[in-house]
């Protein structure tokens, strides 16, 4: 597998839902990379703290990456409001790479039309999206169905990494 993971982000992101995995990936030796819609840009967490983009959507190419995490907060439904986010989940997902989302993540997860057929968990309150997008909804800490990794909420990231982690290192 691939060690290059790019982490999304947008304005709103969840804090602990960016930073957790960013640091757990690269503690585990991944090359983990912020990407959002404009290399340079800095995007707001919900509680305010910053993240500069390393990258922008025009800048990578997913045939050279092992996977992306798609973090909650209301980030993603910012990314949803333009094609580049949902397209790179896509090529990601159909190269076999890893999708992973936490919280509202599976929202975009949703937009790139992939969870038909699978098994997803996300926040409660956006589980009738995933449900609608043809995913079987469990209520779980954490979920892998082949190369997609969901899980629900910020007390979950323990889980949620290790599965990450485990995963990538196949």
């Amino acid at each position: 597998m691939k060690k290059k993971i790019a982490l999304l982000i947008e304005e709103q992101y969840q804090d602990l839902e960016v930073w957790v995995p960013y640091y757990r990936l690269k503690e585990a030796g991944f090359d983990v990379f912020l990407l959002g819609k404009t290399k340079g840009a800095t995007y707001r967490g919900k509680y305010g703290y910053p993240a500069q983009a390393e990258e922008g959507y025009s800048d990578v190419k997913a045939a050279d990456l092992g996977g992306v995490v798609v973090p909650g907060g209301f980030a993603p439904d910012y990314m949803r409001r333009y094609p580049e986010p949902a397209a790179f989940v896509k090529e990601i997902f159909d190269q076999g790479g890893l999708v992973a989302a936490i919280c509202h993540g599976p929202w975009l997860l949703v937009s790139a039309g992939i969870l038909k057929d699978r098994t997803a968990t996300c926040f409660f309150g956006i589980a009738d999206d995933v449900k609608n997008a043809g995913a079987r909804y469990v209520d779980r800490d954490v979920v892998v169905n082949g190369n997609i990794i969901t899980s629900r909420k910020p007390e979950d990231l323990p889980a949620f990494c290790s599965a990450i982690v485990k995963y990538l290192n196949q």
